[in-house]
């Protein structure tokens, strides 16, 4: 019945920073743009993104008076976005190199090791690292 995660969404102020972010960073790859004319908040522009076989769909409301901040606790929901990597050191390096620093970790476990960064807007994005033998 269920295949697979369809999509990811993503809601930002700064869509061409979070794209940026996204694309030159982490290496997704733009699949396609679309704008919704009318909404009850106004237009919202789309673009998608892709990697892997998974795509996040980056939303932004252009002539919304303002979007809530995001609570810094906890909430009900989706709490990141998980992306798996073959070597965590190397990926962390290479984030470095970009100026985009851990948030924390590598933790490192018997089967596994993580990591987080964040995005532009302070989302999480967890790294993983399976040891598969």
């Amino acid at each position: 019945m269920f295949k697979r995660i369809d999509h990811i969404e993503l809601l930002t102020a700064a869509p061409q920073r979070t794209i940026a972010f996204y694309i030159g960073v982490l290496g997704f790859r733009e699949r396609e743009r679309a704008r919704i004319p009318e909404t009850p908040s106004g237009p919202l522009e789309l673009v998608y993104l892709e990697l892997g076989g998974t795509t996040v769909e980056v939303m932004c409301y252009p002539e919304a008076k303002s979007i809530p901040p995001r609570s810094a606790e906890q909430r009900l929901g989706w709490q990141c976005l998980a992306l798996e990597v073959d070597d965590m050191d190397r990926a962390l390096n290479i984030l470095e190199e970009k100026g985009v620093r851990a948030a924390w970790g590598p933790v490192k476990r018997q089967d596994y090791a993580r990591a987080e960064i964040r995005d532009p807007d302070g989302n999480p994005i967890e790294l993983r690292q399976w040891y598969r033998g």
